[in-house]
């Protein structure tokens, strides 16, 4: 299984804020399928969170085509939505990407309307300090 050339850092910013990771990936069956997401985590105790435990999934939309980088960042998340929830899964399930490319595309219909109608949570990452910067849950 690849992974997103992001993820270390990703899972290193995510124990940085106070997440403590259960899965890498979380493994999710359903029927003879089964699906991948990147993390699993859940707010280590005491940690000022929302207290809910989140499935996240990484891309760094390093595709050369944006458009193919977006195909497959929303199609992965609709299904894994759906996987969490088939599986009655309390996780709430974020898109983790780079904020230089969110800021990039935050202007064009088709990037914000496909998250938007998707109801994709977002986590941004500053990949130069490995930090994550913003939540936006929809």
């Amino acid at each position: 299984m690849a992974r997103d050339k992001i993820h270390a850092p990703v899972k290193e910013a995510l124990i940085n804020d106070g997440w403590l990771i259960t899965d890498d990936p979380l493994y999710i069956k359903i029927g003879t399928l089964t699906v991948f997401v990147d993390l699993a985590a859940e707010p280590v105790f005491g940690a000022e969170k929302d207290k809910e435990k989140i499935a996240v999934e990484v891309k760094t939309f390093g595709n050369p085509s944006f458009m193919t980088a977006l195909y497959e960042a929303i199609g992965k998340y609709a299904v894994y939505r759906k996987a969490l929830k088939l599986d009655d899964s309390d996780r709430v399930l974020y898109l983790a990407m780079p904020e230089d490319v969110y800021d990039k595309y935050k202007n064009e219909p088709l990037f914000i309307g496909s998250l938007e109608d998707e109801n994709v949570n977002l986590i941004l990452f500053e990949t130069s300090i490995d930090k994550i910067t913003k939540w936006i849950k929809r």
